[in-house]
């Protein structure tokens, strides 16, 4: 059992000294590490900070480096789009510009699904140079860009600065053979200017993570398992399915998400579970309210003690400390509970507490073979 809890690791409180993680009441996360074993992973490699998409392969056991996949695509298949042969898929955020053209809001207030659904209309459809442009809604303010015409390179540059205060960047060719896609996608960003121009606050739109669809080997293949994915999110719904996972249907909420595991728990030997709401909390600087999520993931955390799975595994893709308002480069804990596990004197699950657990600080690509050993699914290695 993966959970992961996104943009799980934090940085203190000025006012208290301690991250959201260690102000969060947890008893049932604090038993399983009691009972398991500590440490801290990094993502990606120490002092690099990873999107959603490299932080998740990784949990996976994917090298993030040779298997980088852009969020387009990801999100894309997560929504089931139909996607093509040679189609690019972009990720979208619709955002707020003032009258400057400086980015003041790159979520637009993370306008409804409803209202992202009515804005894609007014831009699906369009034809740039004999490329037809289709615009789908994701969630909230996400939606999906997909480019579908002859000869198009994904290697191209974000419009999206990820910052405030700044203008969207124009996107350009990162080799010459991409310059008809650089020169395609910034027409269309001009011409959502001009569509969205009285729709404030969702005024401008931002482009980021190009790419088509990849091949890489299957957690099947790989691990000889047969994996499940919980994830209320489409782009992790379509990161799981790359890679092999079957999707079940859930609901938006934390418990949906551990009821639909109980109800699924007999047919599969690999459960990935996502929670989406703590990056959300720590990328809005709402540091209470990814308090209040931990806490709510502690509490739906008996109907997984309940089902006594072989291995459990605790961690985040990433951190995202409310703090920073971001995605950063901090280690992230991880608590591995089996009855085969050597247990630390770790008692807390928390980020100090981690930094002395037996694991100690190691990639994020070796869990996978952690979890498998520990189920005992791995052959000894030599004579």
């Amino acid at each position: 059992m993966l959970l992961v809890i996104d943009g799980l690791g934090g940085l203190p409180s000025p006012e208290t000294g301690e991250t959201e993680l260690e102000t969060a009441n947890t008893p049932n996360l604090d038993q399983l590490a009691a009972k398991g074993i500590c440490g801290l992973i990094d993502p990606v490699s120490p002092g690099i900070t990873p999107g959603s998409a490299p932080g998740h392969l990784a949990l996976f056991g994917y090298n993030p480096v040779n298997f980088n996949t852009g969020r387009g695509i990801l999100e894309a298949i997560g929504i089931n789009f139909d996607l093509q042969q040679g189609d690019i898929a972009a990720r979208g955020n619709f955002c707020t510009t003032d009258e400057m053209g400086l980015v003041t809001d790159r979520r637009a207030g993370r306008i409804s699904t409803e209202r992202c659904t009515e804005l894609c209309q007014l831009l699906d459809g369009l034809v740039i140079d004999k490329v037809k442009i289709l615009v789908r809604p994701v969630r909230e303010h996400r939606f999906i860009v997909v480019f579908r015409g002859q000869s198009l390179i994904p290697d191209v540059s974000d419009s999206d600065p990820q910052q405030l205060g700044v203008a969207p960047m124009v996107i350009t060719a990162l080799c010459p053979e991409a310059d008809r896609m650089a020169g395609i996608a910034n027409q269309f960003i001009a011409q959502a200017r001009t569509a969205l121009a009285e729709h404030y606050p969702t005024n401008m739109v931002l482009l980021r993570g190009f790419s088509r669809l990849p091949q890489l080997p299957t957690m099947g293949e790989v691990y000889k398992l047969k994996p499940a994915a919980i994830a209320s999110y489409p782009m992790y719904r379509g990161l799981a399915r790359l890679v092999g996972m079957e999707i079940l249907e859930t609901g938006t909420s934390i418990e949906d998400e551990f009821m639909t595991l109980k109800q699924n728990y007999a047919n599969y030997d690999f459960f990935f579970l996502h929670i989406k709401g703590t990056d959300s909390a720590g990328e809005d600087g709402d540091f209470d309210r990814k308090v209040r999520i931990i806490e709510q993931v502690d509490n739906a955390l008996s109907e997984l003690l309940s089902l006594e799975p072989d291995v459990i595994v605790v961690t985040g893709d990433h951190s995202t400390p409310a703090l920073l308002r971001a995605h950063s480069w901090h280690p992230v804990p991880i608590l591995l509970y089996s009855r085969w596990c050597r247990p630390d004197r770790v008692s807390q699950f928390s980020e100090s507490a981690c930094v002395s657990g037996g694991l100690g600080r190691f990639p994020a690509t070796q869990i996978m073979p952690l979890a498998m050993a520990n189920a005992l699914k791995l052959n000894k290695f030599g004579a």
